[in-house]
């Protein structure tokens, strides 16, 4: 689960990491009042307006109605409020979100950290994530920070910092001095990083997230270090002992289908094909995307059922594929272990009966207990339903129906 900036850099603050602060605002005035707030608090004289969305590259991203970019400098406090209405209720289009952009509903009112002082600010970058490979969680850091990590990546691998901590034993205070040394950190910056690094992994844990990406982490002209930026993603599977954070989910964000199907208990991703398909288990759902593809179509969707799959189930997967206008077929497949195959024919005829007026072909094929027993349910149902027992026939069935 995604979370917002603000809501990424409060949950960090409450860890003790150092943050940009800001106010969120829903409208031009309560940013401009924000604004008034914030110089109270810190001082600050130039807001930094933030557009909230769920994507990165923000500031290099463009709104479509007014060409504002999602991030932009207010150097006066009546300037607030103009600049607010030019990124509010417009649509961002970034390098994240696709040509279909996302529209902004909240902005973050933040001070200016980049204040003049003994030395020049410097950014870096900093995430940690779980890396599968080794079983542990990794550090990475660079002095590149502010640049996306995946051109530093291709270009300047040899500048990418990494430092995998084993989660048994938890982050120990050598290695986070040593990613300060390695980022070029000497004295009072030195020490501030290295609480920094800390404070940042006891939250990564505490939170039972599965990345935190700060980009950029700032070093100050005091030597101050901070979180400029903030990316958090929770562990969907460990929400139910986070409910503070699962109280954060902004649906809005989120694919109006991809929720629908949470609330129904059903795994599934939208894609941009042609063929829905409706799976029980995640390995037999990609088998049959690959299936779609070799029969010349292209997969609408991931679905995935549950081994429980039963009439209620079934009808809820169809109404959510068939809300995707782009779908021209529907491929069933289903691999009678956990559940009976004749449990599932009946299952997709009483949700072809209950939605009514289907316009696209569905094909169901069976395998496993009592598969001949469901083709003959789907067969004899007098509905556009057809049945198939092997992969080449149900891929023979998807290309004629295309």
């Amino acid at each position: 689960m995604n979370i917002h900036e603000y809501q990424a850099k409060e949950v960090l603050k409450g860890y003790g990491v150092r943050i940009q602060e800001g106010i969120v605002a829903s409208s031009p005035e309560e940013a401009h009042e924000a604004a008034v707030k914030l110089n109270a608090q810190t001082g600050t004289s130039w807001f930094v307006i933030k557009a909230q969305i769920h994507a990165g590259g923000r500031g290099k991203g463009e709104v479509k109605e007014t060409g504002s970019r999602g991030v932009v400098l207010a150097k006066k406090l009546e300037d607030v409020k103009e600049k607010c209405a030019a990124i509010l209720g417009g649509t961002l289009v970034t390098i994240q979100t696709g040509a279909e952009g996302k529209k902004v509903n909240k902005v973050l009112i933040a001070e200016d950290v980049y204040y003049p002082g003994a030395s020049e600010p410097k950014e870096y970058y900093m995430s940690i994530l779980l890396d599968r490979a080794t079983g542990s969680n990794v550090i990475m850091a660079s002095t590149e920070g502010g640049m996306d990590i995946e051109e530093v990546a291709e270009h300047h691998p040899e500048k990418i910092i990494k430092e995998w901590i084993d989660p048994k034993v938890g982050l120990q205070g050598f290695q986070a001095r040593k990613v300060a040394f390695k980022l070029g950190l000497t004295g009072t910056a030195h020490k501030e990083m290295v609480k920094f690094i800390g404070s940042l992994y006891a939250a990564y844990v505490g939170t039972d997230s599965s990345q935190f990406e700060i980009n950029p982490v700032l070093k100050t002209s005091d030597d101050k270090i901070l979180a400029v930026d903030a990316k958090v993603n929770v562990d969907d599977n460990a929400l139910y002992r986070q409910p503070k954070l699962a109280e954060l989910r902004d649906l809005a964000e989120e694919d109006p289908l991809e929720v629908e199907a949470g609330e129904s208990g059903l795994n599934y991703v939208k894609l941009d094909g042609n063929v829905g398909c409706m799976v029980n288990g995640a390995g037999l759902a990609m088998a049959t995307m690959d299936m779609i593809k070799l029969s010349g179509g292209e997969p609408a969707n991931f679905l995935d059922v549950g081994g429980g799959a039963n009439a209620t189930t079934v009808e809820a997967g169809f109404r959510i594929i068939l809300k995707d206008p782009n779908v021209k077929a529907i491929l069933i497949n289903v691999f009678g272990g956990i559940v009976r195959c004749d449990r599932i024919a009946n299952g997709v005829v009483e949700a072809y009966k209950s939605i009514g007026d289907i316009r696209v072909p569905i094909i169901v094929r069976l395998q496993g207990t009592n598969a001949a027993e469901g083709a003959k349910i789907i067969d004899d149902s007098g509905l556009k339903v057809f049945s198939a027992i092997t992969l080449k026939e149900a891929a023979e069935r998807v290309k004629a129906a295309l």
